[in-house]
């Protein structure tokens, strides 16, 4: 048997082949994969193919071969995903706003790589990128790699950090760059977000990861290692609502009884839960950045929540809605 011109690929084709034409639901027979890799100009005996198959498992791809009447079926047992896993990593890429539309049709193009091609349609049906609100920033792959980067060469850095205008066009918040010590990348309300020390300031602050521009890493060591030793990223972002800041107090509120999960999933189990006076009302106390984003959550609860102490933030929040009354006469 002549051979093809590229038998040095011939363990590489049979993978591919191997891993994208079989699943636990689909099989190939040894004449339909000596086929396949004839289209790749790789001829193959069957002798050959057995101890090739065999030597697929090396390279973590194990092979099952089952006989049926006078015919064997082979196909791939495990692969490195299974197709639940590679349908949440997909839907996680489409609802990311931190990824370009761009950026999130590469990435789950090459998620599908890593499945057989039936399994590769199921994906597909999934792939609803269109339409949906997306960062604009095609650089920020970079920029998270640039981030990681400085963390592990404990580094400072420094970036332009950019808003939107009435024009719709991205302008720095000032004029000279913001120059930080970054410890942590969080994913926060759909956006990215980096954890990180001002010096100047005295005090950990984040940036959205996609409004981020120019960035680069100094010379100059990272600071506020002592603030970060105590810091907590999970209450840090249980606090903060949308990832805006304000400042830290211990609030209490009564709310109707029926609303006891939208607590418990805001602020976890910990939550200490105590009747109130009033029947099908219960009493809550929790640590939060009282911003504006915080009181228009508890805005949206209606009559069913009531902010009872401390008395500085039951004034703001009553202050604000007189305000809005008057805005909606």
């Amino acid at each position: 048997m002549p051979k093809g011109k590229n038998q040095k690929l011939k363990l590489y084709y049979l993978s591919r082949i191997m891993l994208e034409k079989t699943d636990e639901d689909h099989e190939l027979t040894m004449p339909q994969i000596k086929a396949y890799l004839e289209e790749y100009d790789v001829t193959a005996d069957r002798k050959s193919l057995y101890d090739d198959l065999r030597a697929l498992e090396v390279l973590g791809i194990e092979v099952i071969g089952e006989q049926r009447g006078r015919e064997y079926f082979y196909h791939v047992s495990s692969k490195q995903f299974e197709i639940a896993e590679l349908k949440l990593l997909t839907d996680a890429i489409q609802s990311s706003k931190f990824i370009t539309e761009k950026k999130s049709r590469e990435l789950i193009k090459k998620l599908m790589t890593l499945t057989s091609q039936y399994e590769t349609m199921q994906l597909q049906r999934q792939v609803v990128v269109q339409g949906r609100i997306k960062t604009m920033n095609e650089s920020i792959y970079y920029i998270v790699d640039d981030i990681h980067r400085a963390i592990a060469e404990n580094k400072q850095i420094r970036f332009e950090y950019m808003q939107w205008n009435t024009q719709k066009k991205l302008e720095p918040r000032k004029d000279t760059l913001y120059q930080v010590s970054p410890w942590a990348l969080t994913w926060d309300d759909e956006n990215y977000y980096l954890i990180a020390f001002d010096a100047e300031a005295g005090k950990i602050k984040h940036y959205r990861v996609d409004k981020m521009q120019h960035i680069g890493i100094t010379k100059e060591a990272r600071v506020g290692r002592e603030q970060f030793r105590s810091f907590d990223l999970a209450a840090y972002a249980k606090k903060s609502f949308g990832m805006f800041s304000g400042e830290d107090t211990r609030v209490r509120v009564r709310f109707k009884d029926h609303l006891v999960g939208v607590f418990i999933d805001r602020f976890g189990k910990d939550i200490t839960i105590t009747p109130d006076k009033a029947k099908g009302w219960s009493q809550t106390s929790f640590d939060v950045a009282v911003s504006d984003q915080f009181l228009g959550w508890i805005f949206a609860l209606g009559t069913d929540v009531e902010i009872i102490a401390p008395e500085n933030v039951v004034e703001r929040f009553g202050k604000e809605v007189r305000a809005l009354g008057k805005m909606y006469k």
